[in-house]
C-alpha cells in the first residue's frame, strides 16, 4: 500500500507507483469521486473530448427539425 502526506497546505504528492498505475504524469489531471461517505476513489481524468469521436453512430437517415420537435413534445410530456 502507498501512502502520502498532506502538507501544511492541504497538498499531497502522488507515490510514483501509484501515478504509474493510474498513467498519469506532470500536468495532467485527476479527480476524487466520493464512493461512500469517507471513501474516495481517484480517477485519472487525461482524455481530451476529441477521444469521444466515433462513440456514437450516426443515424443512418437524417432527423429532421420537426422530428426532433415532436420527440422531444412526446417525451416530455410524460415525464411530467
Amino acid at each position: 500500500m502507498s501512502t502520502a502526506t498532506i502538507t501544511s497546505k492541504g497538498q499531497i504528492t502522488i507515490p510514483a507507483v501509484v501515478r504509474a498505475a493510474l498513467g498519469v504524469e506532470a500536468g495532467d489531471r485527476i479527480e476524487f469521486v466520493q464512493v461512500e461517505p469517507g471513501r474516495f476513489e481517484l480517477v485519472a481524468s487525461t482524455q481530451s473530448v476529441s477521444a469521444l469521436k466515433g462513440l456514437v453512430r450516426k443515424p443512418t437517415s437524417p432527423v429532421t427539425i420537426e422530428a426532433m420537435s415532436q420527440a422531444i413534445a412526446t417525451h416530455g410530456a410524460k415525464a411530467r
